[in-house]
């Protein structure tokens, strides 16, 4: 770091404008967390931040850290996900994985678990391969567990194919999380555990959901 200038490695998770040029930008980060900066300019015809800081981009991050703000002043993008942002049914999928990493990450903590699930998640949409339902259903899992809140498997009658499916989901490395697939039971049944893990747990509405 030099003259309060630093670059941190993310995904932007989303952008809001702010007065008639500026931008608000949240991006989930390896080294401080959940971070929010202001683009000054950014909304400006051919601002080059402008291309730059889109949800679900990845990339190295360079910053001025004020007395009680950041400022982005450069951006290096080293992967925009072209795969989730121009695919439909991806996109509505990913914006619900990038409501979650709002939701769960911390400001100065230490969310480089998060961030590489979220990263390995929007692969795994981006290859088509598995299926983006159990993307979406082993991201939601997976992030409670890592936020510390999993209570064990819900009550219930689950197939022990499911019984596995979640000893999988919270005992695999994230990098190889993706390399299994179910039948569409054990799939149905993943999903409704994520769904009773996000009733329960998240006390927001996702704006993502009205879309999937």
């Amino acid at each position: 770091m030099d003259d309060g200038k630093i670059t941190l490695r993310g995904i932007v998770l989303r952008e809001r404008a702010v007065g008639e040029y500026d931008k608000l930008v949240t991006i989930l980060t390896l080294e401080r967390g959940k971070v929010r900066a202001f683009a000054r300019g950014a909304k400006r015809p051919r601002n080059r931040l402008a291309a730059a800081l889109q949800p679900f981009h990845f990339g190295n991050f360079r910053l001025y850290e004020g007395r009680d703000s950041y400022t982005i002043e450069d951006a290096e993008i080293l992967n925009y996900f072209e795969g989730v942002r121009t695919d439909l049914e991806n996109s509505f999928a990913g914006m619900l994985l990038l409501e979650l990493a709002d939701y769960y990450g911390q400001e100065n903590a230490d969310d480089r678990a998060l961030l590489s699930l979220l990263y390995q998640s929007l692969r795994a949409l981006e290859n088509g391969k598995p299926d983006r339902r159990l993307v979406r259903a082993v991201y939601e899992i997976r992030a409670l567990m890592i936020d510390g809140q999993y209570p064990g498997l819900p009550d219930g009658e689950w197939l022990e194919s499911t019984r596995y499916a979640m000893r999988f989901i919270g005992e695999t490395p994230i990098e190889r999380l993706y390399t299994f697939s179910v039948s569409e039971e054990v799939l149905g049944e993943l999903s409704a555990i994520a769904g009773i893990f996000r009733r329960r747990f998240v006390d927001k509405e996702l704006n993502s959901l009205a879309f999937l």
